[in-house]
């Protein structure tokens, strides 16, 4: 017992470690502050142009979706990191991260709120109208919102899909926890730096799964 606790919870390793840790800790945190927002917002976008039932919008919509649901999000992001620079666009790991979450997290928003704006009764926009609103207007503070209520559950739960997506960053060098703790276990030649990026990980996205829980059980009642 005493030689799995100093291989896999060693505290004088983990102490040690500890700044890397919070600086990798640091850079997740930016990058779901960043990722997060932006995916979202790409999703609004999608879901709005999916109303749109002309040919040419609805076919090129809906074959960009399918692609960034369908490729692999670590491919998707070494293929962004290493084709770029051939393209002469230097921009950073970071950037290169950015890019592909926005690719990919987008196409999950924005299918998430499609179903939610359709499950909208049509009567709600034609009511909205006939009080003076514009059809921008009625979408935005009519439809919109009733929508987002009916997809909670759905959006949290992809947003935490995205907090641990976070941790592919690791494959293009960017120095977000899982990198670190990686950084710091090389160094050591001891893997607790991986189990207390584990151990973060869980206390961070603990509460959400317990946040999502309850929002499930509540939209079931609704029903």
């Amino acid at each position: 017992m005493a030689e799995f606790l100093s291989t896999f919870f060693n505290i004088e390793v983990i102490r040690a470690a500890s700044p890397i840790l919070l600086q990798g800790l640091w850079m997740t945190a930016l990058l779901v502050l960043v990722s997060v927002p932006l995916g979202f917002a790409g999703g609004v976008l999608l879901a709005l142009l999916s109303v749109i039932r002309h040919p040419l919008v609805r076919w090129p919509l809906v074959a960009w979706v399918d692609f960034f649901r369908a490729f692999p999000p670590l491919v998707l992001l070494v293929f962004i990191y290493a084709g770029l620079p051939f393209a002469g666009i230097e921009i950073g790991a970071f950037g290169c991260v950015a890019i592909g979450f926005f690719l990919n997290t987008s196409s999950y928003y924005g299918e998430i709120l499609r179903a939610g704006i359709e499950s909208i009764p049509r009567g709600q926009m034609e009511a909205a109208r006939s009080t003076g609103l514009s059809a921008i207007q009625a979408m935005t503070w009519v439809i919109l919102p009733q929508a987002l209520r009916n997809v909670l559950p759905d959006l949290v739960s992809n947003t935490l899909e995205v907090v641990k997506l976070t941790s592919i960053a690791s494959a293009v060098a960017l120095p977000e926890l899982l990198y670190q703790a990686r950084q710091a276990q090389s160094v050591t030649y001891n893997p607790s730096p991986i189990v207390a990026a584990a151990a973060i990980y869980f206390l961070l996205l603990w509460p959400v799964v317990r946040l999502l829980s309850r929002l499930e059980h509540e939209a079931i009642a609704r029903h």
